[in-house]
C-alpha cells in the first residue's frame, strides 16, 4: 500500500498495488517501457483491446502495465495477470480509494466522464518508485504503429510531453480553449496522452497544484483536470506530434451520416474521443472492424461489443442517427427512452 502525501487539505492518498512487480523480475524494470491507465468497470475491456494493439505493434518491446482503478472483480484481476503469460509484459493493479475524489463527483455529473479520470494526478506519486518516466493514456484508444521514437525521445529537460487538442469552439473561433483559460501560451492539450518525467513532475508539486485548482476553480474548468492541468503545464510541457494522439471523432461522422473511418495518416495511437466509442456497435461505424482486429487479440476478446446505448447520452446519439437513415420509428422509440432516462436522471 502506498501512502502519498499529495492531496489539498486531506491527510493523505491511499493506493493498494495488487500485483507488486516482484524482485525475481525487477531487472526488467530498466528496459521496461511503463504505461499507465486509469479506469472504472466499464473500461477494463476497452483497455484490454489498446493493450493488445501496442503489443501487436511492438513485439519485441519489454512492458510494464499499470492499471489504477477503484476495484476490480476477481475475473478482471486474473485476466489482467493473464497477459504476463508473454514473458515480455509485467502488470501492475493499483486500487485507489474512492472516497478521497467526492469532492469532484459534482463536476462530472452531467458529462459522460468518469470519476476514474481524477486519478491520472496521483500517477506520478504512485510510480516513483517503480521508474522515472510513464506514458499515460486512456482507454479509449488504439495504437496502430511501433513506439520506437517515442522510447527513445529525450525527456530530460521537461515535465512532460503533450499533444495538442483538437479546436474548441469559443468566442475567439476555433482556438483550442487557451483564450478562454486565459493561457499565456497559445497551445491546449489533450489530457488523453501524457509522457510524464516523474521527478520534474513531482519535483514542481503539478498534480498538488492542479487538485488545487480543481477544488477552487470548478466552475470555469469545463473540461475538468484536462483544463487544470493545462493551466497548470502553461509553457512548462513540449507539445510533440499529434501523431501521438490522433484524435478521431466518430460523433462527427455520424452527424454527417458518414460510417466509413477517414483516413489518420501516420499516427501512432487513434484515440476515440466522444461519447461514441468504437466497441458501441449500435453505431454502425467501420470504426468497430479495427477495434474488432485487437479485441480478437485480448484477453477480454470473449466479452461482445455494446449491442445498444447504454445511458441517456447514447440513446439521444442513437435515435438523431436512425432518423438520418429514415428509421423514423424506431428513432421515436430510442428518442422516448432517451427522455424517459434523463429525465430520471435529473430527479434524482
Amino acid at each position: 500500500m502506498h501512502l502519498l502525501w499529495i492531496w489539498p487539505n486531506k491527510l493523505l492518498v491511499s493506493v493498494s498495488t495488487i500485483h507488486p512487480i516482484s524482485d525475481s523480475i525487477s531487472h526488467m524494470i530498466d528496459h521496461s517501457f511503463h504505461i499507465a491507465f486509469c479506469v472504472d468497470n466499464h473500461y477494463f475491456k476497452s483497455m484490454g483491446a489498446t493493450i493488445a494493439s501496442i503489443v501487436v505493434n511492438n513485439p519485441d518491446r519489454h512492458f510494464t502495465f499499470h492499471v489504477f482503478a477503484f476495484s476490480a472483480t476477481d475475473d478482471q484481476r486474473n485476466r489482467l495477470q493473464s497477459l504476463e503469460k508473454n514473458p515480455h509484459i509485467k502488470t501492475q493493479l493499483h486500487i485507489v480509494d474512492m472516497t478521497i475524489f467526492n469532492e469532484f463527483a459534482e463536476m462530472i455529473a452531467s458529462s459522460y466522464y468518469s470519476l476514474s479520470t481524477f486519478t491520472r494526478l496521483i500517477l506520478p506519486a504512485a510510480l516513483k518508485e517503480a521508474t522515472d518516466r510513464v506514458l499515460y493514456l486512456d482507454a479509449d484508444m488504439l495504437c496502430v504503429d511501433n513506439i520506437d521514437a517515442l522510447t527513445v525521445m529525450h525527456i530530460e529537460d521537461t515535465i512532460a510531453c503533450v499533444i495538442s487538442d483538437v479546436g474548441w469552439q469559443t468566442r475567439n473561433g476555433r482556438d483550442g480553449r487557451y483564450s478562454t483559460l486565459q493561457l499565456k501560451h497559445p497551445r491546449y492539450f489533450n489530457a488523453g496522452v501524457m509522457y510524464i518525467n516523474i521527478p520534474r513532475w513531482e519535483a514542481s508539486k503539478i498534480s498538488q497544484q492542479t487538485i488545487t485548482l480543481l477544488l477552487h476553480e470548478k466552475k470555469r474548468l469545463a473540461f475538468n483536470d484536462q483544463d487544470a492541468l493545462n493551466i497548470v503545464l502553461d509553457g512548462k510541457a513540449r507539445f510533440i506530434s499529434v501523431r501521438w494522439n490522433y484524435i478521431y471523432s466518430m460523433i462527427a461522422d455520424l452527424k454527417n451520416g458518414q460510417l466509413v473511418m477517414k483516413p489518420f495518416g501516420n499516427a501512432v495511437f487513434i484515440h476515440f474521443a466522444g461519447a461514441i466509442k468504437p466497441w458501441n456497435e449500435w453505431s454502425g461505424h467501420e470504426a468497430k472492424n479495427l477495434y474488432l482486429y485487437y479485441h480478437a487479440k485480448s484477453v477480454w476478446a470473449d466479452m461482445p461489443l455494446d449491442p445498444a446505448p447504454t445511458n441517456y447520452k447514447e440513446m439521444r446519439i442513437f435515435a438523431t442517427l436512425l432518423a438520418k437513415q429514415g428509421k423514423y420509428f424506431q428513432s421515436f422509440k430510442w428518442y422516448r427512452r432517451y427522455l424517459t432516462v434523463s429525465l430520471r436522471k435529473k430527479l434524482k
